[in-house]
């Protein structure tokens, strides 16, 4: 019986630990190069260094993902609810030019880079990227304070933004 409550106990311990949230962005998605929208090429890094004390919100996002356009209105709400956080968008675009219409085309507000590999690159497995659109909130300190979230109206993001207030 001892020996059936330890295995048990190790595999909610290991299941707790694996389900952790992370807090800080690997280092290769710091080193990461992405593109601006006047096509100038930034590391990640120094995106958020640009940002440094503010409250980020990131929404992993692509012109072409159906999900992502239909959420924007969520998004839009929440940028009128939270207007003092910077919403950092990260494209996931296959080319500069269907991303740079795509953020006229929806009228997308705030800051913008597209990555250079895709949602299989770098930048979105070192993020466990599996879905899009993909909200992250990163707090005034540069650590990651929600890690995932799939809808803009998620009660995580609202609930994370407020505490980060």
């Amino acid at each position: 019986m001892k020996k059936i409550i330890s295995l048990l106990s190790i595999a909610l311990f290991t299941l707790s630990c694996s389900q952790a949230q992370q807090t800080e962005f690997k280092q290769e998605a710091l080193e990461n190069v992405m593109v601006d929208t006047a096509n100038e090429s930034i590391a990640f890094k120094d995106i958020l260094k640009k940002y440094e004390g503010k409250t980020i919100v990131i929404d992993v996002w692509a012109s072409w993902c159906s999900d992502c356009i239909k959420g924007m209105p969520k998004l839009k709400a929440l940028q009128e609810q939270f207007p003092e956080a910077i919403y950092l968008f990260i494209s996931m675009d296959k080319n500069y030019e269907a991303w740079t219409k795509g953020i006229a085309k929806y009228n997308v507000q705030g800051e913008h880079y597209l990555t250079s590999d895709g949602m299989k690159g770098v930048f979105g497995k070192s993020v466990k990227l599996n879905w899009i659109p993909r909200y992250m909130v990163v707090d005034k300190t540069g650590k990651i304070a929600l890690f995932k979230a799939i809808e803009a109206d998620d009660e995580k993001i609202t609930e994370t933004l407020n505490s980060l207030k």
